[in-house]
């Protein structure tokens, strides 16, 4: 037997270390729920918060896309709208606009 073999058979008979004992109470499926609940909620705070500034004065183009980035972390969802909203910043900051006819070259 290899000294190496032989500390980590000693180690497996002897008490449980204290990650152990908590991974062996937490098992690591509830961690991501809880992890994802967190994520949810604080993201959905900050989503509303971002919307309410629609109407109430304060920088509403810079919270809801923080708050979709935070959603993002785990919703497919809010990284398409994420993306749209990069898309439709990214225009506005240029000069490009849709809306507006293009020039012909006429």
């Amino acid at each position: 037997m290899t000294m190496r073999s032989r500390a980590r058979n000693e180690r497996s008979i002897g008490p449980p270390s204290w990650t152990q004992r908590l991974l062996s109470v937490w098992n690591l499926g509830s961690i991501k729920i809880v992890k994802r609940v967190i994520v949810s909620v604080v993201g959905a705070t900050v989503l509303l918060i971002g919307i309410a500034l629609l109407v109430l004065p304060g920088p509403t183009f810079i919270v809801i896309p923080v708050g979709l980035a935070i959603l993002a972390t785990e919703y497919a969802w809010a990284r398409r709208w994420l993306k749209r909203a990069r898309r439709i910043a990214t225009n506005v900051v240029s000069g490009h606009d849709r809306a507006a006819p293009r020039e012909s070259g006429v």
